[in-house]
């Protein structure tokens, strides 16, 4: 199995496992041996997941940011939700102006490095 079979098939797992925990849960919560209302609170946290998982492996320039984008999104709203470090959706928003500037600098380096990756030569041993 190639790098980016192995990649693809990841992701997949991962989707999965998140599904089954999510349906899990609320089965649980359903069948009154849970209270889900509380894990609510951790959702965005499902963003940070899937976002990890988006950047690791072998990813195309574009899922990587993609995955980048998804980390910051998840780690906002959680902070924003719990109200960490004082942030609110009314004072907060100019860090997407940061992460925008910051996701501009980075693009070409992130090109570059993982251009290497998605050239044809990796599949040769």
């Amino acid at each position: 199995m190639n790098s980016e079979d192995a990649y693809r098939w990841r992701k997949q797992i991962v989707w999965g496992l998140l599904l089954i925990v999510v349906g899990g849960a609320v089965l649980l919560d359903r069948l009154g041996y849970m209270d889900v209302t509380s894990l609510w609170r951790y959702w965005p946290l499902l963003l940070v997941v899937v976002g990890i998982n988006q950047t690791i492996g072998y990813p195309s320039p574009k899922e990587f940011g993609g995955g980048l984008w998804l980390v910051f999104i998840g780690l906002w709203l959680f902070a924003v939700f719990e109200n960490l470090f004082g942030l609110t959706f009314r004072n907060s928003w100019p860090l997407f102006i940061l992460a925008w500037g910051v996701k501009l600098v980075l693009d070409p380096f992130i090109a570059r490095r993982f251009a290497n990756n998605h050239s044809g030569n990796r599949h040769e041993k």
